[in-house]
């Protein structure tokens, strides 16, 4: 990596930023104990890559943890717009933006945000359920969701849109966006990625966890994406390749000045601290138990890291 760097967090950031990776991973597993599955691989992945995007950001504090509001009529007829962004705290010109673009991670994000005093712990309590905003595919209305980003892929456009009307107003605040790698197997990234460097919006910076996997198996036979750096570069845009589990190098690489958008490949462990995951390797996406068999494995496995804390 080259340039001046913004920011280095202090050795206490670090650790208590490992602290919350582990406890997001926790959280995690614990919740799809209780429900018999549950996206289990990404808390795995990306848990110390949302631990360093939420300690580096700039979010304005919160009171209290808050508590997501139900839906009061059918989504579309709300007579109140819910807005998940609303869990980052207010909106200033000199603040931060986290969009977060691959919805089925809304578990690991509301993890996260628990982990950092912005959510109501008994919120899971509400996850998936009918009439509930905390919904196991993220939306606008979603605890830590600013917009809807569509299937995959379109949060990076979206985040563009963001970044040109906050220069445009002067403000000051980064636009960080948190991906996952299969989102570059989507055309609309590389069109984003174009109006990016385009218009020169050096106030986005986006960590993408690259976990090398995809709902349909690896992502080199699904449809290969490497050598991604030289992609993104070919496109105009700024990238550090980084091992996605080292805080310290995340935190440096995500705060970096190029003077273009900005791009850190997080390399990951899509089992990192739940082993037993490799048992169903390479297809990870998502954990639901084959019996009873299976889930005491999982069980097992729960105890042991409970045991470690």
């Amino acid at each position: 990596m080259t340039g001046q760097l913004d920011t280095s967090l202090s050795p206490k950031a670090i650790r208590s930023a490992a602290v919350m990776a582990e406890n997001i991973r926790y959280r995690v597993f614990e919740h799809v104990m209780a429900n018999n599955g549950g996206y289990l691989s990404q808390a795995c992945s990306a848990a110390e890559l949302l631990a360093t995007l939420y300690t580096v950001a700039n979010l304005a504090p919160l009171d209290s943890p808050k508590v997501p509001e139900p839906f009061k009529q059918v989504p579309g007829k709300n007579a109140v717009y819910l807005n998940g962004g609303d869990f980052h705290g207010e909106m200033g010109p000199d603040r931060d933006r986290i969009v977060v673009s691959p919805a089925h991670y809304a578990l690991v994000v509301y993890a996260a945000l628990i982990e950092t005093g912005r959510l109501e712990a008994s919120a899971l309590e509400q996850f998936n359920k009918d009439g509930s905003t905390v919904e196991m595919i993220g939306a606008e209305h979603s605890p830590g969701f600013e917009s809807t980003t569509g299937s995959l892929a379109q949060a990076l456009s979206t985040a563009g849109g963001i970044a040109l009307g906050r220069r445009l107003k002067g403000e000051t605040g980064q636009v960080y966006v948190f991906m996952s790698d299969g989102e570059f197997q989507e055309g609309q990234t590389w069109e984003a990625l174009q109006a990016l460097a385009f218009h020169n919006l050096d106030n986005v910076r986006v960590i993408v966890d690259v976990n090398k996997g995809q709902c349909d198996g690896p992502m080199s036979e699904v449809m290969n994406i490497e050598p991604l750096s030289l992609r993104i570069r070919a496109f105009g845009c700024s990238v550090d390749s980084v091992p996605g589990h080292d805080i310290s190098t995340l935190a440096t690489a995500l705060t970096r000045r190029t003077g273009k958008p900005h791009f850190v490949l997080a390399y990951t462990d899509p089992v990192r601290g739940v082993p037993v995951l490799n048992e169903r390797s390479p297809n990870l996406h998502y954990l639901r138990f084959t019996g009873e068999e299976e889930r005491q494995r999982y069980a097992d496995a729960f105890a042991q890291m409970e045991d470690s804390r």
